[in-house]
């Protein structure tokens, strides 16, 4: 199963970045590859935010969606995701996030396994190089974000 983990030092609070990562339906303005995404159903409980959301991934004529089920624990600043539906046969993707002097600290783990066996060969040799591409788009969005206020 590919496995990938990035970890930055991001120069934006931490609520400003879990706001970020949780605004679903904006990745495809900024993520590389996201083609679209849909919320079906956000739900803010005292202690967590439940979503589920599909998110279509592709390049060319390659193209694919799946859903996923997020949780954002606001006691831990974890956001865990999980799959539901789609090409995924496993995932399992974790969001860390630690505050420090006005800069935040963000962990993002991928742990995937693809139902096509030879995709997941594929994945598996460029997943890290893919991984970092989307950490420096959320990078790069939270710059904006900063600049504009």
């Amino acid at each position: 199963m590919p496995q990938a983990s990035v970890k930055r030092i991001i120069n934006c609070n931490k609520k400003d970045l879990i706001e970020l990562v949780l605004d679903i339906e904006k990745y495809p303005n900024f993520i590389p590859y996201c083609l679209g995404s849909k919320v079906y159903s956000k739900e803010d409980k005292s202690n967590e935010i439940l979503i589920v959301a599909d998110l279509t991934i592709g390049k060319g004529p390659f193209k694919d969606t799946y859903k996923s089920d997020v949780k954002y624990y606001k006691d831990k600043d974890l956001i865990f995701v999980t799959n539901i539906d789609g090409p995924l046969k496993h995932l399992e993707n974790k969001w860390n996030f630690k505050e420090f002097k006005g800069q935040t600290e963000v962990s993002f783990d991928v742990d995937f396994e693809l139902k096509n066996r030879f995709l997941n060969i594929i994945m598996t040799k460029s997943f890290q190089y893919g991984l970092n591409k989307i950490a420096d788009a959320f990078e790069k969005q939270a710059n904006k974000i900063l600049d504009n206020s």
